[in-house]
């Protein structure tokens, strides 16, 4: 192995590390926050820099500026999703959509699996950030399914929608930190990669509701749902891997109408004795009020989002047309005293804000406030329900949703420009075969997701380092990455943050144990098909 520019003894690994290790014991056993812990990593990565890896104030503030205007980047597409996703709820649409799948089948099972695993990826293709959790939980407990089994659906079964979800938001962090050459592999690998968190996460559901029994019922079901999600991601990652999870969720969506039409999942569920998952008596036929608007009107912003983006991407003069506004910011050119140099920019990230997602859903988000108020929706949702501001709404989740991103993204910066990044990764290269690497590695990827309940900050905390090591041992970088992505998606099953708040939705707080107990060991096999899928990528 080439000799490493920076240091690599026990002691500069160790404070490499630190701030990572900062960052885990704030979030889990001090059970602080993201917003918070993520400040406290970034000033203890800057404090390192400082004194450990020679690295000027200069090289600091250019590391922080980076970091901002990458996190940018990432909050151009998290404030307008979440700006869509309150101005499709306070309209009523995700009530009447939920009661319109609902209607769709008399199969209690159906039912379950239409909720926590196609519409919870639904909510995280569009809007993600504990949309699906929030959402999809409260559905669930309310046709029967017991609490604890519905925080354990809800987290599980959306988590291969982590990477791709909320319009691409993990992936755009990916390449602003990963430095990939072959972007349409790296996409490629990530899809197939995540397919095998997607097909389990579908099967999990079905065996918590009743075990072997309902396991040889759905199985059909499971396949197929399980194929227009995970494949159709695939597929459309080839082309537009931020529109790939939006895209499959909604054709799944569309999908289960037909699949209710199959006499075998549309009459009630016979042949299953044992339900642990539901309660004794259910209230899925308890009446309650008809929805605001119809199932077909609840669908308009996905219709308004899908023809506006393809609009933008696939017109060519109007492609063309948006392209021609790039914005990035200069940089000098800055270094450490142990001769880490990062090159002066003139551009650096550049932007292109009209066919960026973020543009999309904001485009979107105006265009159905005005159908929406035009129909009178929210006037309708208002007389039934305690109205809340959109904006008001929308600085509550957007804020503290922000401020880590910005906090990760300078911690990713200062690693990298003071040497950080590098001990890091030739210290982890000298102690693991390739091979061996190659098949933990997306145990990083899920690590970073249990620290930060983030597939997005998962990958920035640590796909520098991943691409770093794959350099150092020959490994394709693509793959290595993928497998980081796969991780930082399942990861978030087991992460603290995420079970939180689904039993506080839940009303059952202080039983996060019990749902840990579940999801735990879901998350160990598909980390270990994943690390064996990895391996064999590698030698085949």
């Amino acid at each position: 192995m080439e000799t490493a520019p920076v240091p690599v003894d026990l002691l500069h690994w160790v404070l490499a590390v630190l701030s990572i290790v900062v960052l885990l014991v704030f979030l889990v056993p001090l059970r602080w926050r993201a917003p918070e812990a993520g400040p406290m990593a970034m000033f203890t990565a800057a404090l390192v820099a400082l004194f450990a890896f020679r690295t000027p104030w200069q090289t600091l503030a250019v590391a922080g500026g980076k970091g901002v205007w990458d996190a940018i980047f990432i909050l151009y597409v998290i404030w307008p999703a979440l700006l869509l996703y309150q101005v499709t709820k306070q309209a009523g649409a995700y009530d009447a959509l939920r009661q319109g799948i609902s209607r769709f089948s008399r199969n209690e099972l159906f039912i379950v699996l239409a909720l926590s695993w196609v519409f919870a990826s639904f909510l995280q293709g569009i809007a993600g950030f504990g949309a699906p959790v929030v959402v999809v939980v409260p559905l669930l407990i309310a046709i029967g399914v017991k609490p604890v089994y519905a925080v354990v659906m809800a987290v599980v079964a959306h988590a291969w929608a982590r990477f791709f979800g909320t319009l691409g938001v993990g992936w755009l962090a990916t390449l602003q930190v990963a430095n990939l050459e072959d972007v349409p592999r790296a996409a490629l690998e990530s899809a197939f990669l995540v397919l095998i968190s997607n097909y389990l996460g579908g099967l999990l559901v079905v065996w918590v509701y009743g075990r072997g029994a309902a396991v040889r019922h759905a199985w059909p079901l499971v396949l197929i749902l399980g194929t227009i999600l995970g494949v159709g991601q695939l597929l459309v990652a080839l082309f537009s891997p931020e529109l790939s999870t939006f895209l499959a969720a909604a054709v799944a969506l569309l999908s289960l109408y037909p699949l209710s039409r199959w006499r075998r999942f549309g009459e009630p569920v016979t042949g299953i004795p044992y339900r642990p998952a539901m309660m004794e008596q259910t209230v899925s036929e308890q009446r309650e009020a008809a929805p605001v608007m119809s199932l077909t009107m609840s669908f308009v912003p996905y219709v308004i989002l899908t023809v506006v983006t393809l609009s933008a991407l696939l017109i060519p003069p109007l492609n063309a047309l948006l392209r021609q506004v790039r914005i990035g910011l200069p940089f000098p050119e800055v270094g450490t005293g142990f001769s880490i140099y990062n090159a002066a920019v003139d551009s650096y990230a550049p932007i292109t804000p009209f066919t960026h997602p973020g543009m999309m859903l904001l485009v979107t988000a105006i265009i159905v406030w005005f159908v929406y108020r035009a129909g009178g929706y929210y006037r309708a949702w208002a007389e039934r329900h305690t109205p809340e501001r959109i904006w008001s709404a929308l600085l509550i989740d957007a804020v503290p949703a922000s401020v880590p991103i910005i906090a990760f993204l300078v911690t990713s910066r200062i690693l990298d420009h003071s040497g950080q990044s590098l001990t890091i990764a030739y210290g982890l290269a000298a102690v693991s075969p390739p091979l061996v690497y190659a098949g933990l590695a997306n145990l990083i990827g899920g690590l970073g997701a249990f620290m930060t309940s983030s597939s997005t900050a998962s990958n920035v905390l640590f796909g520098g380092v991943q691409s770093g090591v794959a350099d150092l041992h020959g490994l394709p970088r693509e793959t290595i990455i993928a497998t980081q992505a796969a991780g930082s998606a399942y990861g978030n099953a087991i992460a603290p943050a995420n079970i939180v708040l689904g039993t506080s939705i839940a009303g059952i707080k202080g039983q996060e144990g019990s749902v840990l107990r579940i999801t735990m060991p879901w998350t160990v096999l598909v980390a270990v098909l994943t690390g064996v899928t990895t391996v064999a990528m590698i030698l085949l």
